[in-house]
């Protein structure tokens, strides 16, 4: 049974936006560090982007630094993640996880470190 919902993939050009959604079922964010992370077909699951329980502190992989965001909204209990200037590169399946570790932070966000796998949300990147 899946603990999140992730929503807002979907088929997109290079250089185009796509924002996804990440909702948690039956806790609430402020207890964990929760991360994005993506798998494309063949490679290993690898960190996107993390953000800490209280929202201060932000984590992102050097492929996507300076263009995409993690964020949330504490009323919706939903995390986010804005992606601008797709590449090719970035087509991939993106998870969002809670860390096994709760409110510790630990910048690297290894998904060995993670559980609560949502499902997933296909992002294709193509002309």
């Amino acid at each position: 049974q899946s603990q999140f919902v992730e929503s807002g993939g979907g088929l997109v050009q290079p250089g185009g936006s796509l924002r996804l959604s990440c909702t948690p079922s039956g806790f609430t964010l402020d207890y964990y560090t929760i991360g994005w992370f993506r798998q494309a077909p063949g490679k290993e699951r690898e960190r996107v982007s993390c953000m800490s329980s209280g929202g201060d502190k932000t984590n992102y992989a050097d492929s996507v630094k300076d263009r995409f965001t993690i964020s949330r909204d504490t009323t919706k209990n939903t995390v986010y993640l804005q992606m601008n200037t797709l590449k090719p590169e970035d087509t991939a399946v993106y998870y969002c996880a809670r860390s096994v570790w709760g409110r510790f932070y630990d910048g690297r966000c290894s998904p060995q470190t993670f559980d609560s796998w949502g499902q997933g949300t296909q992002v294709t990147v193509s002309s």
